[in-house]
Formats: C-alpha cells, structure tokens, sequence
C-alpha cells in the first residue's frame, strides 16, 4: 500500500464558499460562521495496486476538525441570527458533534453545552467525554437515549435564549454544511484533484452529512455545477434502522432541497424516489450495534493505518465497507473521512468529574489507557 498523506489547507472560510461561487444570492441568505479551512484536501492512497481517494474532513481545523464543522458553521450562524446566547448539542457520550459544538461555539460568540446518553466506553468515546467535563461546559446526563425528546423540550424551556439542536444537528439546518461541501467536490474535480468517483462512501449515523451530500449533489446536478455522472451515496450504517433508515434519510435531503427553493433558490426538479435511487445504506458492517468496534472494523484501520484517522466505531466500519467495495472492482470510490485529525488530550487526574461520568470514563481501564496514550 502506497499513501499519499493529507495537507490541511491553510485558508480559513465558510464552508459555503463553493457554494457561494455558484448561488451567490441564496448563500447570502444562510447565516453562517466560518470555522474551517476549507477546502479539506483529497489523498490518494493505492491498496491492492488500486487507487482510493479520500476526502480529508479530519483536516478542517487543528483543534478539532470532522465532518462536524460543516453542520456548526451553518447552526451558530443560526443561532447568533436567532439571537441565542447558547447552543446545546445533543449526542452520546463519546458524540463527535458535542464536542465540536463545545469547542467551536465560542468563535461565535455562544456559550455551549451537552445533553449525553450512555455509549459503550471505548477508546474514541474516552477521548471525547474526557474533553467535554474538561471544558466546564454544562453537561445534562441521560439515562439512556429513551429521554433525549423529554430532556431537549426541558432543557429549552428551562434555558430561554438557547437553541438546542437535535442529534447530529440533522435538520434541514445542518444539512446545508454538507449540501455546500458538494460544490466544493465539484470544484476540486474540475481542478483535478481526483476522477469523478462512482461512490461517495461514509459513515451515517444521525443523517445530516449523508442527505446534505445527497441533496448538494442534485442541486450541483440541476444548476450544471456537477457535469459528470451524479455518483451513489454509499451510506455506512453505524446508527441502526430506523434512524438511518433510506427512505428517512433521502426525506431529509428532499426537505433540504425544498428550503433551498424557500430561500429563493432554484428548483430541483426531484422526487423522493429518484433520491432513493441515488442513495445506498449498507448495514452490514453495524456489527452488534451503536458505539460497538467490529473485528472488521479494525481490520480496515489497520489496512489504512498511514491514511487519515478512523476511529472504531464510526468512520472504521465505513472503511470497512470502502475495502469491501473495492475489493469487488466498484470504483472510483470516494472515502468521506469524516474523524477529525486533532487528538484531544485526556487529562490525568478525573478529579471533579460527575459520578455517573467518572465511573463510566474509567469502566475500561485499557481504553481509558490508550486514550491518554496519544
């Protein structure tokens, strides 16, 4: 296997800037904080004398970058238009959107916080919640997922001048962070960067990426921004049915699209069946469930060791779709490397922690000990 590594860019930007180039007068109308550097590089790495490309999203922003940072730019410009003084996130312990939300709300001027449910105590999910209690932001702990619509309507009466996002901020909101990204895919193919690929592959868990993708596409598509073949959307499950269920997800693109004709944008002539039809979600690399490594899984990280970061229990088992995929000749595929670069620094005394936090962060000994490894 040969590797071509990741360069960040340097240019700090919205991540609608693609989009802007193409539809000035509706980014106009979609608030927006940049965040980024944007455009995220694209790496071409060869396995099996083959040829992947990846999409660097981890790259975005040396303290914490993901795929994450395209929903938050497109929801604190939101929210500071709404007026709001804090943005709440929504996630499971380990979730990659809370901690993004926390340490990237105050460039926009928010305070931030995070309603959390139990997750299994692997490695990356440390990593995460160990950041989140040492940021001091608020943290309101759940018992299980069950209470996340009980715990969002009281944490939004209770805390007025807040918004507070649903999981993965999966709204049609978010969902235009990803709807941008498509554009700058366009601009990145025009230049070269890499073939038009047959796939996009990534992880999907709470859907906002994977209809933003699917949406931008046919917008880029309609509008003669995208000139090749619109590829599949290869979404890789790591929430289960009904969450990401095909027909959900590409609602949710639809719904993006129709905002995009409220603004004032054009109107993509789609229906839901045709987004279906561009849309794949592949459940076979779920394994026994959300926030759960699989044998294969870490296989996959192992085989793109020198490539951009995976973690096990999200971006991993999409790498292991991507190597079934192109073990079976389906190419080019495009990989959506959606874990952020940035290792957080796990701090060694947990001294403070909430209770139920502290027993959790510490009920694997041997993954809190890789985590504090890096």
């Amino acid at each position: 296997m040969t590797v071509a590594r990741c360069r960040p860019s340097t240019f700090r930007r919205s991540t609608i800037t693609s989009f802007a180039r193409a539809l000035p007068r509706l980014a106009a109308r979609v608030p927006s904080v940049p965040l980024g550097h944007w455009p995220t590089p694209i790496a071409p790495i060869e396995v099996d004398g083959r040829t992947l490309w990846f999409k660097c999203e981890g790259d975005a922003h040396p303290l914490y970058g993901g795929n994450k940072l395209r929903t938050l730019e497109v929801w604190l410009g939101h929210a500071r238009a709404q007026g709001a003084r804090r943005i709440w996130a929504i996630g499971a312990y380990g979730s990659n959107h809370a901690i993004a939300t926390v340490l990237h709300a105050p460039t926009a001027g928010l305070a931030a916080g995070a309603i959390l449910f139990p997750q299994p105590p692997t490695e990356w999910a440390i990593e995460n919640c160990a950041a989140l209690v040492a940021s001091g932001c608020e943290l309101v702990r759940l018992r299980s997922v069950i209470e996340v619509p009980f715990a969002a309507a009281l944490v939004a009466r209770r805390d007025l001048g807040s918004i507070v996002m649903p999981p993965g901020g999966a709204t049609t909101v978010g969902t235009f962070g990803a709807l941008a990204a498509a554009f700058e895919l366009a601009e990145q193919i025009e230049a070269g960067s890499l073939p038009p690929p047959a796939r996009i592959v990534l992880a999907v868990g709470s859907t906002c990426t994977t209809a933003g993708l699917l949406a931008g596409l046919a917008l880029a598509r309609a509008i003669g921004a995208w000139r090749w073949p619109v590829p599949i959307v290869h979404g890789v499950r790591v929430t289960p049915w009904p969450i990401t269920s095909r027909v959900r997800t590409a609602a949710l693109a639809l719904r993006t699209l129709a905002r995009v004709a409220e603004l004032g944008g054009p109107r993509v002539p789609v229906g839901l069946r045709e987004l279906v039809r561009g849309l794949a979600i592949d459940g076979r690399e779920l394994g026994p469930g959300y926030g759960k490594p699989t044998d294969r899984a870490i296989a996959a990280a192992e085989v793109l060791a020198h490539g951009p970061r995976l973690d096990g229990v999200y971006s991993a088992k999409a790498a292991a779709a991507l190597l079934r995929l192109h073990r079976a000749g389906i190419g080019p595929l495009l990989f959506w490397a959606s874990k952020s670069t940035a290792r957080l620094p796990v701090p060694a005394s947990l001294r403070g922690t909430p209770r139920a936090l502290f027993d959790w962060l510490t009920s694997n000994p041997a993954a809190l000990a890789r985590a504090r490894s890096h």
